[in-house]
């Protein structure tokens, strides 16, 4: 397989990654407004929060605007919690603000901006947020394409227990993209991936496992075992 194919695969596989991710914990910036079976707000008291200054509750109130839970949808209005809570340094705003500028969802839409939220956000140490700018690295949106940029954000999303940027980062390793080809670490990745229920990972994973010998999957078992979200586990 060319590198170039390589790529397009991952995107591909990239892209249904993301569908995963949006359905297991999905950023209130990109969901649907009017969420059913979410836990009641108290939207007099986050209001009050928000208004005295915290972070928090600015990025809970944008929240509950792009849910439509306590309040009318407003995207306008999540934007302005939102950039608040952003403005004090807090993670999350920043990742679903930089999506509201993204998809220009009550604010301009802004490719830019939405990178730079998504960078601040990721260099505080925030998965999703580390999982996104390595996607846009990997897809060329926004900036150069840079797989081995790709690479180490993914891998900083997957060593925090991140299932879709552990999928992703095994596939990598499988086929060398960003990184040198490494069976083993392939299908660490992808047995972390799978155990969490990363839909396409448990294929993956047993399709890389029939081109290993028993000491490398004794030696994958290994790492397996000894992994833990916040430690670093390269090869």
């Amino acid at each position: 397989m060319t590198k170039r194919l390589a790529v397009g695969g991952l995107l591909l596989a990239g892209a249904a990654a993301t569908l995963f991710y949006s359905a297991c914990s999905p950023t209130p910036a990109l969901q649907n407004a009017n969420t059913t079976n979410s836990p009641a707000v108290d939207i007099v008291a986050l209001r009050s929060r928000a208004e005295a200054g915290d972070p928090r509750a600015q990025a809970q109130l944008g929240d509950a605007y792009v849910r439509g839970e306590g309040v009318t949808n407003s995207y306008p209005e999540a934007a302005k919690w939102y950039r608040q809570a952003a403005n004090q340094g807090d993670a999350d705003a920043r990742l679903a603000l930089g999506e509201l500028h993204e998809a220009g969802r009550g604010v301009t839409k802004d490719l830019a901006e939405a990178l730079k939220l998504y960078r601040q956000a990721a260099e505080q140490g925030l998965a999703r947020a580390q999982y996104t700018l390595g996607f846009m690295y990997e897809a060329g949106r926004g900036l150069p394409k840079n797989q081995t940029e790709a690479a180490n954000w993914f891998r900083k999303a997957a060593e925090q227990g991140d299932p879709v940027a552990q999928y992703d980062l095994g596939q990598r390793y499988d086929l060398g993209v960003g990184v040198a080809v490494d069976r083993v670490e392939a299908l660490k990745w992808l047995t972390l991936a799978a155990q969490q229920g990363q839909p396409d990972a448990a294929v993956r994973r047993d399709k890389v496992k029939k081109e290993m010998t028993r000491d490398q999957i004794a030696e994958v078992k290994r790492r397996v075992a000894a992994f833990g979200p916040g430690k670093s586990s390269g090869p």
